[in-house]
């Protein structure tokens, strides 16, 4: 009953479109959907964009906090900010979302995820989401999509932007920057420090034998970038940026009196040189190293850690076909290299890549077209491929249809962890034979966008086969085995109504196990958001409803399936603008301050209020 009350005030509130005018479309660029610059309103695959104005509106500290607001992102975090957590987008695994800062690689080659949860939004200028199979432009791990971080850039007069802030859980937290443009070179430095003494990771009701305290969490983020036009077509540019968090955890298997805790690095440096060969053909070629390190102490004592160095380098060519559209020709390498205390039997893989693209309006018609093939030094050769197509009935209206396949490379613990006795007869050991996990999705959206509405409606379906798992053996080991299908419908609208602005975000979807029917783990079939905010003279007032449906879990004491309750949260914003420069902000999370669980056992925040100063 609620999720269809939910869905009917989706659609009432789409009403105003019939009316809506139709002269001018949406202006904002985006890259990631096609590696090729286009208007939002062209791509062909179902892309959000998220904004440095949405982002300082939104007042929320990390990257996650806003992901989750969109259709078809759930993420879950084990104790409160800070705390690892897992990425699902369109209901696949975490590994399957491929994170990319400033378009560099910052995963982790042993756990293959990327640890999203170390990236404040201090430090971030724009982010762009791309759902469904995009392999074929960037390779392994885009199963579920694409999201790509861009970091503060420096523009216009040279000028300081600062803010600091308090709240509950002792939370703390300020940032500075300057940057602009001088001449032909603009830059921007921003420096950001938060931390919170947060709340106690596990339950100790649940779990009798953790540590009760409070599991707290600082970090210190730097970004550099810089940019050089050389000529009218030739460019050069720099960006660095570094993120080290301290975390303390709760570790179920371990004593009441353990003091747990982690350190995480992410760091990433890349030079670029952006260059217009002639009137047709412009040249991007970058060479970026992507960091990823975590390391445990139990009791003072380092217990692990794993280092991961990403060295990329690639030559991407984009050529301007008159009438026609663009392609895009590419080569790229990547070299990745683990360090750790565990002795892997190889710490080392190497991947080359060539693509191929070709993008094009044609009256009415839209066409996108990509292909690639990457080749790795441990498994061989993946191939994939799209084909999307789109139809413009007015200026508004379009229809975008598409099917696309996708891989996710085995990770080097899959594929070379040494054999580990964990005692009870178990043991665990990498599998060298593992073939990726293949992923064939196909597409139909309807899409609207003018000036001040857009509305996306997009059904998906998703297979995946060659799932990586144990097979559960005493002596276990990493198998091609499972499948998954996933399809559903995500539904998106963005209006603006005077001084009023709403935002509408639902998605239905069966993500399951395709031989067994059961659901996957932690994942919703139902979940939405909505924020409604008012401008009222130096005002700006805002509230937002997060609900999410029944999810399976683990037990983390019987390893037995459980089931996860529904919830509803309300939040809260208001912002007072003091003057052109100055303003205080106020946010108010999980207002009715209900329980609730993201991961069974793990604790989540209940009501909190942060207040802070901003200028800019």
């Amino acid at each position: 009953m609620k999720q269809s009350c939910l869905i009917a005030a989706f659609f009432c509130a789409l009403s105003p479109l019939a009316q809506a005018a139709t002269d001018t479309t949406l202006d904002e660029i985006v890259v990631t959907a096609t590696r090729i610059e286009q208007p939002l309103d062209h791509s062909l695959s179902s892309t959000s964009l998220i904004t440095r104005k949405d982002i300082e509106e939104s007042q929320a500290v990390d990257v996650p906090s806003l992901l989750k607001n969109l259709a078809g992102v759930e993420f879950y975090q084990s104790g409160g900010i800070g705390k690892q957590g897992s990425l699902f987008m369109r209901g696949t695994n975490s590994s399957h979302v491929l994170v990319l800062l400033d378009g560099v690689r910052i995963s982790s080659a042993t756990s293959g995820a990327t640890a999203i949860d170390q990236i404040m939004l201090d430090q971030v200028e724009r982010i762009e989401v791309v759902r469904g199979n995009d392999s074929s432009l960037y390779g392994s791990d885009a199963i579920g999509g694409v999201i790509q971080i861009f970091t503060r850039r420096g523009k216009g007069e040279m000028a300081f932007n600062g803010s600091a802030g308090v709240g509950s859980n002792n939370t703390q937290r300020a940032s500075a920057g300057f940057g602009g443009q001088t001449g032909s070179t603009d830059f921007n430095l921003q420096l950001s420090r938060f931390r919170t003494d947060g709340i106690s990771a596990i339950n100790p009701a649940i779990v009798s034998n953790v540590n009760p305290d409070n599991d707290g969490y600082d970090n210190t983020s730097l970004s550099f970038n810089v940019h050089h036009e050389l000529s009218v077509d030739h460019s050069l540019s720099a960006s660095a940026f570094n993120s080290e968090g301290h975390n303390q955890y709760d570790n179920a298997f371990g004593l009441a009196t353990d003091i747990n805790e982690s350190k995480a690095q992410i760091s990433k440096f890349s030079l670029t040189s952006d260059n217009r060969l002639n009137e047709i053909w412009q040249s991007k070629l970058q060479g970026a190293q992507g960091v990823d390190e975590y390391k445990g102490y139990t009791n003072g004592v380092q217990s692990f850690t794993y280092k991961t160095t990403n060295e990329q380098v690639s030559w991407l060519n984009t050529l301007a076909l008159s009438n026609w559209g663009k392609m895009l020709l590419g080569v790229e390498g990547l070299d990745q290299k683990i360090t750790s205390q565990t002795a892997y039997t190889t710490t080392e893989r190497k991947v080359s890549s060539a693509m191929a693209g070709y993008t094009g309006d044609h009256g009415n018609h839209q066409v996108q077209m990509n292909v690639r093939q990457d080749h790795y030094s441990d498994f061989g050769v993946a191939d994939t491929g799209l084909f999307g197509y789109g139809y413009r009935f007015s200026d508004a209206w379009r229809v975008a249809a598409s099917t696309s396949t996708a891989f996710k490379a085995p990770t080097m613990n899959d594929l070379f962890y040494p054999i580990e006795d964990y005692g009870f007869g178990y043991s665990y050991q990498g599998n060298p034979n593992l073939q990726p996990e293949r992923s064939r999705n196909n597409e139909l959206g309807m899409h609207y966008a003018n000036d001040r509405q857009r509305f996306d409606l997009v059904y998906f379906d998703n297979h995946i086969r060659d799932l990586i798992v144990s097979n559960n053996l005493p002596a276990g080991t990493m198998v091609n085995l499972d499948e998954a299908r996933i399809d559903g419908v995500e539904a998106s609208y963005n209006g603006q109504f005077g001084n009023t602005d709403v935002k509408l975000a639902v998605t239905q979807q069966n993500p399951r196990d395709a031989n067994t029917g059961q659901v996957l783990l932690r994942r919703a079939k139902f979940f939405s958001n909505t924020a409604i905010t008012q401008q009222i003279g130096a005002w700006r007032v805002g509230a937002e409803w997060q609900y999410s449906g029944e999810r399976e879990d683990i037990d983390i004491n019987t390893f037995t399936r459980t089931t996860l309750g529904s919830y509803s949260l309300v939040n809260l914003t208001a912002h007072y603008k003091l003057d052109k420069h100055l303003g205080m902000s106020l946010r108010a999370d999980n207002l009715f301050n209900q329980d609730y669980m993201l991961a069974h056992g793990y604790n989540t925040l209940g009501r909190t209020f942060f207040i802070s100063m901003n200028y800019k």
